[in-house]
């Protein structure tokens, strides 16, 4: 892709959360996420092959859906209203519609099957800012707004959500998809918190950004799409196999990582707020989606797949590209909890 092009949209997907989150009207906040979709399809296409074709056609329609519905429910303001922003007046369909049009954006239970087919058919950096940046824009704007919405509404969506991606994520062997139902779950907790203390939701959405984006760099380094490729890690690169599977184990909120810290938050929220069966649905679900990341540790570090081939030993002193950035994210995604009295 020609450099110059390539840098219009990159700075465009830069751009778009940012106009999202610091515009003072709701139309100027439909225009960051137009841009921030509109830019990503480029990305998408960048490998012309039928499978991220198709998941770029199932990615425009989804979020163009969204973006209509969203469009419409802010005219319907305005035409009750007068006003470029939601009121406590604003009626509860209007309310409902825009929430509709964020969960689809977010890709949220139960408007969640495109995230994960979508995610499959694109590359795993473009799936990083799919999973990680894309995210900001509609979650700006349900935190503004989630007062004037139906609270028992976010929190079935939330139910929903986090049950729909600890259960998917348990029979998959693309690591695209398993990181892809992950993405469902994380969004499900930082849902779930927001009508009790939507600061939380932003904690869990940093350090899940935290996590994800080391987690999808070696990923990447190494082309493992699959579990059955990321069997190998042990004789390509045995000193990543420790790393990865911290990361993986601080992503499923294990103690003492850094992922335990927005989930212990939550949980304590939930239960200052006498919501003791949703804080134990939570936490139970959270041990599925630990077993899936423990099976994905399991194929990497502690089996040796069956081959026939007996040469597939790689010369451990070939040269690698260095990757400046990984160390600080690995030790921020591992060992933020004693920091967590700064943070909460």
């Amino acid at each position: 892709m020609n450099p110059i092009t390539l840098l219009i949209i990159y700075f465009t997907i830069l751009m778009g959360p940012m106009i999202t989150m610091f515009g003072s009207n709701l139309f100027t906040m439909w225009i960051g996420l137009e841009m921030n979709l509109l830019a990503l399809i480029p990305l998408m296409m960048s490998n012309s092959n039928p499978r991220s074709t198709e998941a770029a056609t199932k990615y425009f329609l989804t979020q163009a859906t969204a973006s209509m519905i969203l469009l419409m429910s802010i005219i319907m303001n305005f035409k009750q209203l007068g006003l470029w922003t939601f009121q406590p007046e604003t009626s509860s369909f209007i309310m409902t519609m825009s929430f509709i049009s964020l969960a689809i954006k977010l890709g949220l239970a139960p408007f969640h099957s495109w995230l994960p087919e979508v995610t499959q058919g694109i590359e795993l950096k473009v799936g990083l800012v799919l999973l990680t940046w894309q995210k900001i824009a509609p979650l700006s704007i349900l935190s503004q707004f989630y007062e004037l919405m139906d609270s028992k509404m976010l929190i079935s969506s939330a139910i929903a959500s986090v049950l729909i991606g600890a259960w998917n994520g348990l029979n998959q062997t693309q690591v695209r998809k398993i990181m892809a139902y992950s993405s469902i779950a994380h969004m499900g907790w930082m849902i779930s918190i927001l009508p009790y203390n939507p600061s939380l939701t932003t904690l869990n959405l940093l350090i899940y950004i935290i996590m994800t984006i080391p987690m999808f760099l070696v990923f990447h380094a190494h082309s493992f799409t699959s579990i059955t490729s990321m069997s190998l890690m042990w004789n390509k690169m045995p000193m990543a196999i420790p790393m990865i599977s911290l990361i993986l184990l601080s992503t499923g909120g294990l103690p003492p990582l850094t992922g335990f810290l927005p989930k212990w938050a939550i949980i304590t929220e939930l239960l200052k707020n006498n919501n003791l069966i949703l804080a134990t649905l939570m936490a139970m679900t959270a041990l599925i989606n630990l077993f899936f990341y423990t099976r994905l540790i399991y194929s990497t570090s502690l089996t040796t797949f069956p081959t026939n081939n007996n040469s597939n030993m790689y010369i451990q002193h070939t040269h690698t590209k260095t990757n400046n950035i990984l160390p600080p994210l690995m030790i921020l995604s591992t060992m933020l909890l004693p920091l967590s009295p700064l943070l909460l």
